[in-house]
């Protein structure tokens, strides 16, 4: 299994990290994304289920939570939004492995139209030949119950939101490629 450094020179994209906010992690764990490993073929393309997501030790003073999955590389100049969910209890500790098929969750929560125009979580897609992507998966902890986010905003504007709201935030990522 080929392991890249999240800044290898392979992704032709931008590393989106250092514009987010900067807060303190907490502990993200997932049996289902090998950091910085190959996505499995089940979390890739149409039909693509997401992985299950388990995290412990949020700061205090989370009230509610955010889950994204964003693509850099993609060759928009923006990246690409494969997942987008807020106003997640934050009591909950997980998402089970396919969660995402589901607007709220099973939680309640509310899920945007992604970049694929669905309402719900949509695989590890690149271009064929383009390069490998970088698919991250991060879970943001929340300082308001609620988000004042309307169900037709983009990612981009929970994204923005969430600059201004996340107490702490975790990420885990793999790559995928189309040959």
């Amino acid at each position: 299994m080929t392991t890249y450094d999240y800044t290898s020179d392979v992704f032709p994209g931008h590393d989106p990290l250092p514009s987010m906010a900067s807060v303190p992690s907490f502990t993200l764990t997932t049996p289902d994304v090998k950091e910085g490993e190959q996505l499995d073929e089940k979390f890739a393309g149409d039909h693509a289920v997401s992985p299950q997501l388990s995290w412990s030790g949020l700061p205090e003073g989370t009230k509610s939570l955010a889950v994204t999955c964003y693509d850099p590389d993609a060759p928009t100049g923006a990246g690409f939004w494969h997942w987008a969910a807020f106003n997640i209890p934050a009591d909950a500790t997980e998402l089970p492995q396919g969660a995402g098929s589901t607007a709220d969750l099973g939680l309640g929560a509310t899920t945007l139209v992604g970049d694929s125009g669905q309402r719900a979580y949509y695989g590890a897609n690149p271009p064929a030949g383009h390069a490998p992507h970088r698919y991250i998966f991060a879970v943001h902890a929340v300082d308001v119950e609620k988000l004042d986010v309307p169900e037709d905003a983009t990612p981009t504007v929970l994204a923005f939101n969430l600059y201004f709201h996340s107490l702490g935030r975790a990420h885990v990522w793999g790559w995928y490629e189309e040959k």
